[in-house]
């Protein structure tokens, strides 16, 4: 088994053959090259609630918990620079009725205040962190609800084809294999059928017929797959 380490790309790399089949002088086989690697880009988002009995009341404790909330992701090593960015989006303030259910009274009304912030950053193991520790905002006194964090992979493109060359050059190696054993020799490619691409949590078993991207952990095997027909000479 070779390990590759291509810039942020580092993993093992193995190609396998899921089945073949012939149909006259043709053989076909699915070759699938799969390669391990670490996501370098997190997405986050966490959403700042506050509640007042008036419009003022509301906007008046969610400046506080806002500047708690961003105190916080600052001491934690999340602040705009040139390895992350962080927006806040604009403030929301909405009014909320109480009514009575037979009178139709209103019995209380309160006003919300709403505000994400919205985080991208390479530093992907420090947002997995400080993601399983804002919870602690909460005995600040300060409603968070944050997202769970999206791992993605910035030079997924620049992979594909050299993980379809690897499928492809896999499968003539398997399909001369199979025909040596059956007495034949594998002459010219015939059909390529490019499938789709599986990322996927570490050592997963499930695939997509439409393809998959995992985003909930920062490593993860991709998985190319192509099925190639070549001539078979007897």
């Amino acid at each position: 088994m070779a390990v590759l380490s291509l810039g942020g790309f580092i993993g093992a790399s193995m190609v396998l053959v899921r089945g073949f089949r012939t149909v006259e002088n043709t053989i076909t086989v699915t070759g699938a090259s799969t390669e391990s690697f670490e996501s370098d880009i997190a997405k986050w988002s966490v959403q700042v609630k506050t509640s007042g009995k008036t419009q003022i009341d509301s906007f008046s404790k969610h400046k506080e918990s806002m500047k708690k909330t961003m105190d916080f992701l600052k001491a934690n090593g999340i602040e705009d620079g040139i390895k992350q960015a962080v927006y806040l989006g604009p403030a929301s303030i909405k009014e909320y009725e109480t009514k009575h259910p037979k009178t139709n009274e209103i019995i209380r009304t309160e006003w919300i205040t709403y505000q994400n912030i919205e985080i991208e950053s390479r530093d992907v193991y420090n947002i997995q962190k400080t993601h399983s520790q804002i919870t602690e905002l909460l005995g600040k006194g300060v409603r968070v609800k944050p997202s769970r964090p999206e791992f993605t992979y910035s030079k997924l493109a620049d992979k594909r084809v050299d993980m379809l060359a690897k499928a492809a050059k896999d499968a003539r190696i398997r399909a001369e294999a199979i025909a040596l054993e059956a007495g034949s020799e594998v002459g010219g490619l015939k059909r390529v059928n490019t499938g789709v691409f599986q990322i996927t949590v570490p050592n997963s078993t499930k695939v997509s017929s439409w393809g998959s991207y995992d985003t909930t952990t920062i490593k993860k095997d991709i998985t190319a797959v192509m099925g190639v027909t070549f001539a078979v000479k007897k």
